[in-house]
């Protein structure tokens, strides 16, 4: 019979140094953040190489910017690894014990290893949106908001992760459900078969995600005709990229950063520009802004005959 998930993980992680890797890795990662925030602390004006590119003052807002998300990344950062800790040592036995519980109230027993998995998935899934969420509260509506990047309401933030996790679960699950078939199927070579099951749904996702996921959470719409579209396209073919579609994501929904991507495979590549990049007026209006903009012009009209 094939160990259950969490007997995996509980006996890598007390086999040989594993333990000690893992511990090692995260006093590593900390000394590194702690040179990199000492640098941000010490940094009292834009070095020489960019002093023309960027003023005192944008330069003083980005490092305050930065020092207070390093020292936050910090706090977060030492309790994911009490959790995860916590959770090798003997939450996930727990976990697991649970999901088993809830297994055999719908009467299957401890044979139904997928179905068991399949809930323990949905419990770490809930453990760990509950246990982040006031950090991501922390980080969105305090950390951004003070530093003018957040766009996001209440609202958006709720209505946003839950779609997340209606979307992400169920992959998820069926990702590791197939995963576990293979290996309890492929026999001594089982991690051949695991490699190339990996190989391949990373391909499918990074097929899958940007055309028909990431259209779930943010409107994308094709760059119109003009000047910077026909710059694009030029450098792209200058460089022999080839570059098949020019996207607009409404990232300023979100946030006020500015941020660009491609993607794609062998001769079909796209190129996605976050609107924050672009001027105002690029894009095209939608529906509602083009009825509310006629509105307000009849109004304006309205208010000119008037008072003539």
């Amino acid at each position: 019979t094939a160990l259950p998930i969490w007997r995996i993980l509980h006996h890598e992680f007390h086999s040989r140094s594993d333990g000690r890797l893992f511990l090692g890795r995260y006093f590593w990662d900390c000394y590194l953040a702690r040179r990199q925030r000492n640098l941000i602390r010490s940094s009292n004006c834009p070095p020489d190489e960019v002093r023309s590119l960027i003023d005192e003052k944008t330069f003083q807002k980005s490092r305050l910017y930065q020092l207070e998300k390093s020292n936050f990344a910090f706090y977060h950062g030492f309790f994911s690894q009490m959790i995860t800790t916590a959770l090798i040592f003997g939450g996930l036995p727990i976990s697991w014990y649970l999901a088993l519980l809830a297994a055999e109230s719908f009467g299957y027993g401890i044979e139904d290893e997928l179905l068991i998995t399949s809930i323990w998935i949905v419990i770490c899934t809930l453990f760990n949106v509950v246990i982040e969420l006031p950090f991501d509260v922390y980080s969105t509506f305090v950390i951004e908001e003070r530093h003018g990047f957040n766009k996001q309401t209440p609202a958006f933030f709720v209505k946003d992760n839950v779609k997340k996790l209606l979307v992400w679960t169920p992959i998820m699950i069926a990702i590791i459900l197939l995963l576990i078939y293979i290996i309890q199927w492929g026999g001594p070579y089982f991690f051949i078969y695991a490699w190339a099951f990996v190989f391949t749904v990373i391909l499918i996702l990074a097929t899958v995600y940007p055309n028909y996921i990431a259209p779930l959470f943010d409107k994308f719409t094709l760059l119109p005709e003009g000047n910077l579209r026909t710059s694009i396209e030029k450098l792209a073919a200058s460089l022999k990229f080839p570059l098949t579609k020019l996207y607009v994501v409404e990232g300023s929904k979100r946030s006020a950063h500015s941020n660009a991507y491609l993607y794609g495979f062998f001769k079909n590549k796209r190129i996605v520009l976050f609107d924050t990049l672009l001027e105002d007026g690029l894009l095209p209006k939608s529906k509602e802004e083009e009825k509310e903009e006629k509105e307000k012009e009849e109004k304006e009209k309205e208010e000119d005959r008037k008072s003539g």
